[in-house]
């Protein structure tokens, strides 16, 4: 069984849009006859852009699972969308995997998604290998590329291919590890060969390069090269799976995906330097949240993370599982820990794309897709009734786009709640939140293309018509200074009548400090009884404010006396009592709006620096610093009001061609008044009437 885990590769696939990643996994599988036939992507019928919004838009929208055995590895491939708006499907990719494979164009270089994506994977001390595509695109050059990978990135790139030639004049590469040459099939499968001569003298420099490099893998590589000025092939092999191991080096193959040009160099790297899955530790969280961490391990009960999930139109609900300890079979007894609830598993599969292949075992490293199981969401943990535990979630990024959805007819809401529904639990990038405060359903995402996507998608398949519009920003409320008030609830209608009386004074508070209640009585003026229905009272009346019917924060408020009669006092008639105080309190104490401030990251070529500046400052953003990130490649840090972000990525695209990008979080709330005030004021006033 270990042999089985030390032999898999699980290897994400990703980088910046349009880099060739679907027609290079397309090649692999080619390349070593899992499939008849390289489709292109544009045709629709490539085996990991399989859906129909995919086919309709010509982009990867959905991590795709394939695999391919290669000199003794099985290599677990997950492609992964370039667009930014489906960085969640590149996460539980990342998730899945012990390495990552970033594909560039030898004509573009890095480019700002590979400068994020390289972020993300040195926040996970992933391993990378890099491959250069696109070798035969006019203006491509190798050696450019790989500048542009050291100038950006603090780490030793290590070339294990070279090209022959470039743009039309492309005609394979030199595999340095191997030292022989691979021609380019022209629609058929790459050819060994010699390296032909006038490449002879280009390839001994490279290859002498690569074996210095590999030496920097390993200390005792380093001892060894130093004294013989060499190493075997043998060695540069492990120096290179050492060093990759552990993020010192990251192997670099080139080649061009559309020609199949550089596949089984690739294929070489990947199943000698991408890390196996044993020994690898996952995060378990236990019930007080204190974290240990348990190895990837084929000797020992079963236990697997789902790290995505699909709906099918035939297959039903699909869940993509890392397993990360023992094995499953038809004999194993599966839990879902977060339900606490046994599941049965008749049948589990491989996957290639849409494919899906029964096999009877999975152990430990490996990926599977479990079929049908109602209760399963993406971040669950199955494992062994007799060993229950969790592991740690995903940490997917804030939705950083919004929109208001309603449905344009009634009858439609329902069918669109239930459409949204399905597709949360598809991507939890995705949030659908009605807002109580605005009354309305508010879809967030990670750009307005993911949302156009999931909306069309909700138009065509569930045939509701959807209306969106901008959706409002939740304001808040708050008070500026300290204030008392006196309420008395009196109301005699025959029999008991209702009375309480309460004295209060407020305060504000530091900022998201939230609320605080005191009770200075002192005596019996109150009796013990009727305290609780005051704070209910007076939480009550913060949910909405005086101004603009946004919930109050930051106010502290204190008890100071009251009164109360032996017959119609009650609980409900202190609640509407402190009610009506905070009412009246606030009012004294100069109430104020409150506006939710967000805090941005942009990252942009230098080019766009003083428009995108100029457009944060029109924004009311403040600006707390700028980093070079290399090449030319700048990132922004800011605070900008949520009102003047709703349409920033369709801002960002504007000003920068599209290559800019940004992430965006909840950074506190900052008094807002003047004109601004006025203005959300009488929108709410709108909005109430309205709804009234």
């Amino acid at each position: 069984m270990s042999l089985q885990t030390d032999s898999i590769r699980n290897v994400a696939i990703a980088g910046h849009g349009s880099t060739g990643k679907t027609s290079l996994v397309e090649q692999i599988l080619f390349q070593t006859g899992v499939i008849g036939r390289a489709e292109a992507v544009e045709s629709g019928k490539s085996t990991s852009d399989h859906t129909d919004e995919e086919a309709a838009n010509g982009i990867s929208i959905h991590a795709s699972l394939t695999h391919v055995n290669w000199k003794d590895r099985k290599i677990n491939m997950l492609d992964t969308p370039g667009a930014a708006d489906f960085v969640g499907e590149v996460i539980a990719a990342f998730r899945a995997c012990e390495s990552a494979l970033l594909v560039i164009s030898g004509k573009a270089g890095v480019q700002i998604e590979t400068i994020k994506l390289w972020r993300l994977l040195e926040r996970r001390a992933k391993p990378r290998l890099v491959f250069i595509g696109k070798m035969d695109e006019e203006g491509a050059d190798f050696e450019a590329a790989v500048e542009s990978l050291r100038s950006r990135f603090e780490t030793s790139f290590v070339p294990v291919s070279i090209p022959m030639g470039a743009g039309s004049e492309h005609v394979g590469v030199i595999n340095l590890i191997s030292m022989k040459a691979y021609i380019a099939g022209n629609g058929g499968k790459e050819s060994e060969t010699e390296i032909p001569d006038e490449y002879q003298e280009a390839a001994k420099t490279a290859r002498a390069a690569l074996i210095e490099l590999a030496a920097e893998g390993d200390d005792e590589l380093v001892e060894k090269f130093l004294a013989e000025e060499t190493l075997s092939t043998e060695d540069v092999i492990h120096g290179l799976k050492t060093g990759t191991a552990d993020g010192r080096l990251v192997p670099v193959a080139t080649g061009a995906a559309l020609s199949g040009s550089g596949i089984s160099s690739l294929l070489d790297i990947m199943a000698y330097a991408a890390r196996s899955p044993m020994g690898i530790e996952e995060t378990v969280v236990s019930e007080d949240g204190t974290e240990s961490k348990l190895a990837i391990a084929a000797d020992a009960e079963f236990s697997g993370l789902c790290f995505k999930t699909t709906i099918d139109q035939f297959s039903g609900k699909l869940s993509f599982v890392k397993v990360v300890t023992g094995c499953l079979n038809s004999d194993t007894e599966l839990s879902n820990a977060r339900e606490m609830k046994k599941e049965r598993v008749n049948k589990f599969f491989s996957a290639q794309g849409k494919k899906l292949e029964e096999v009877h075992e999975v152990c430990a490293g490996d990926i599977t897709v479990l079929a049908k199981l109602s209760s399963a969401n993406t971040s669950d943990t199955f494992c062994t009734p007799s060993h229950i535990f969790n592991f740690r979630q995903l940490a997917l990024p804030q939705p950083v786009f919004a929109v208001a959805v309603e449905g344009t007819e009634k009858k439609d809401e329902d069918k669109l709640g239930d459409a949204l529904h399905k597709v949360v639990e598809e991507d939890l990038t995705l949030h659908v939140d009605f807002n109580g405060e605005t009354k309305e359903t508010v879809v967030s995402g990670m750009g307005e293309l993911h949302i156009n996507i999931v909306l069309d998608r909700i138009r065509t398949h569930q045939k509701v018509a959807v209306n969106t519009h901008v959706p409002r920003v939740a304001y808040r409320e708050t008070i500026v200074k300290s204030a008392e008030a006196n309420y008395r609830h009196k109301k005699q209608s025959g029999g008991h009548g209702q009375f309480g009386e309460v004295t209060i004074k407020i305060r504000p508070l530091q900022r998201g400090e939230q609320y605080a209640f005191n009770n200075l009585i002192r005596g019996m003026a109150v009796s013990k009884g009727y305290i609780p229905g005051i704070e209910k009272g007076l939480k009550e009346a913060m949910s909405e404010g005086v101004l603009a019917g946004y919930p109050m924060v930051d106010i502290g408020t204190e008890l100071l006396d009251g009164k109360e009669h032996p017959v119609d006092s009650s609980e409900m008639a202190f609640k509407l009592a402190a009610k009506g105080a905070m009412r009246e309190a606030v009012g004294k104490a100069k109430p104020t709006l409150l506006e939710p401030i967000m805090k941005l990251e942009v990252f942009i070529e230098e080019q766009y620096l003083g428009d995108v500046l100029s457009d944060l400052t029109s924004k009311r953003g403040r600006v707390l610093g700028q980093d070079a990130l290399g090449g030319g490649l700048i990132s922004i840090r800011a605070q900008v009001p949520q009102a003047e972000l709703l349409r920033y990525a369709i801002d960002l695209r504007s000003i920068t061609s599209g290559t800019g990008a940004f992430e965006l979080e909840f950074s506190h709330y900052d008094p807002i008044s003047g004109k601004i005030a006025d203005d959300v004021i009488k929108a709410s006033h709108h909005v109430a009437e309205a709804h009234a």
